[in-house]
């Protein structure tokens, strides 16, 4: 097969894959109300084309959510082997921020900034779609590997050279919400992170006795401070005067959680103690999974310790926050439940459901069953895309470009020039995220 017979097959699946969402009963409805919703084909809305495609590559349905193109394979059982394997690569393929390094005539030369690999990429669409764009510029764009090449499914953003930090803060911004995206799709990069996770892991039961602690907001920063001391350092100071309990463990909403684009990298990496309200934070090791800083985690595990539940504010919202939230993983809530004999009695009643815990990860967090997702914290730390931002967060004209091309000791000088140690100024990122 030539490549302008896999070009042209694998558009031709896109477009059934766009005519059964239109056509198919279970589906079509839900399509239509989602057009809708952000105004395609109206007047200064999505175009149908866009909106069709983002339906696809990002709406999940049902109880067990599943994805577009897992329904159309469900719904179409006599597919050859090539154009199922195109439709599984569709359901598999990226989207990043890259920046262009070269433009060639069937396509593109990228760096993808948040995993830090280069692909070459061919266009499903005719290279003179892409006029204007050239070397330096930055995409926000989706590519599928089918077979070991790489084809260019949408670009949904285009920013020039000179918009260099924005593309670096989106491109933080998308593995604070996706930290996954750091390593997927490198296997080096994954086994760099995951040996830091096994590393940092015996430093962390060694410091605390434990693989898992709880404080206050107020005394978090300070606490993983500490902490990162010892794990640079190997020296233990003493931590007991940041262990603090809140004077009511309760569950409310916390005005710095509530972020739009605008101010949400700035707001992931604000700190704890920068919160006007005081509740308790956990600090938990996750073996696997790496460093997480919890807030409300202490309130979580009282709703299963005190004798009435209902006595503790907010119990059901609790609940439900921890279910819901997408950061927390099904490893967390299998800890929270192996402490707890009444686990899956108290949910269940909040819920008004008789799951199992199997079921409730299920329904709950299959993102993270199917998936290995490192914490955020964990994988910042060896993201370029990351070092790059942190000098432009507070003041981008004062502080110079910090060097992405050499590895930073965190105790080394920062490079922003301010005579503090990188993990004491630029370093010093902040766990909530």
């Amino acid at each position: 097969m030539n490549i302008q017979e896999r070009l042209d097959g694998i558009n031709a699946v896109i477009k059934n894959i766009a005519e059964f969402i239109q056509t198919d009963e279970n589906i079509k409805t839900d399509f239509n109300e989602y057009l809708r919703t952000i105004g395609a084909n109206s007047k200064n809305g999505i175009p149908l084309q866009t909106a069709c495609f983002s339906y696809i590559l990002e709406r999940n349905l049902g109880e067990d959510l599943k994805s577009i193109p897992q329904l159309y394979l469900e719904s179409n059982k006599g597919l050859d082997k090539d154009i199922k394997d195109i439709v599984s690569a569709i359901d598999e393929s990226i989207s990043s921020v890259f920046e262009i390094k070269k433009v060639t005539k069937t396509g593109f030369e990228l760096l993808n900034i948040v995993n830090e690999r280069k692909y070459m990429i061919t266009s499903l669409m005719k290279m003179t779609s892409f006029r204007g764009l050239g070397s330096g510029d930055y995409i926000i764009a989706r590519i599928v590997n089918i077979n070991g090449d790489y084809f260019l499914l949408e670009i949904s953003g285009v920013l020039p050279a000179t918009k260099k930090d924005d593309a670096y803060r989106f491109a933080v911004a998308k593995i604070i919400q996706n930290p996954e995206l750091v390593y997927l799709d490198n296997p080096e990069k994954q086994k760099e992170i995951e040996e830091d996770v096994a590393d940092i892991y015996k430093k962390f039961v060694e410091f605390f006795g434990t693989t898992e602690v709880i404080t206050t907001n107020k005394n978090a920063d300070a606490l993983i401070g500490v902490f990162n001391d010892y794990a640079e350092e190997g020296t233990k100071a003493d931590f007991s005067a940041l262990i603090a309990e809140p004077e009511e463990y309760k569950f409310f909403n916390v005005s710095e959680f509530n972020n739009s684009y605008d101010n949400f990298l700035e707001n992931s990496l604000g700190g704890f103690s920068s919160h006007k309200e005081t509740y308790d934070v956990g600090i938990i090791y996750d073996e696997e999974l790496g460093l997480y800083a919890i807030p409300f985690y202490g309130t979580f595990n009282k709703i299963f310790e005190v004798k009435d539940y209902t006595k503790v504010t907010n119990y059901d919202s609790c609940i439900k926050y921890f279910l819901q939230n997408d950061k927390y993983s099904a490893n967390l809530i299998r800890m929270v439940a192996s402490k707890h004999k009444n686990f899956m009695e108290i949910v269940n009643a909040v819920l008004a459901k008789n799951y199992s815990l199997e079921e409730l990860l299920k329904k709950y967090k299959r993102r993270y069953i199917n998936n290995k997702i490192i914490s955020s914290t964990t994988v910042l730390y060896r993201s370029n895309a990351f070092s790059s931002t942190l000098g432009i967060i507070e003041d981008n004209e004062s502080r110079p470009q910090i060097d992405t091309t050499q590895k930073i000791g965190r105790n080394d000088p920062c490079p922003c020039g301010s005579g503090k140690k990188y993990k004491k100024c630029c370093g010093a990122a902040v766990l909530q995220s």
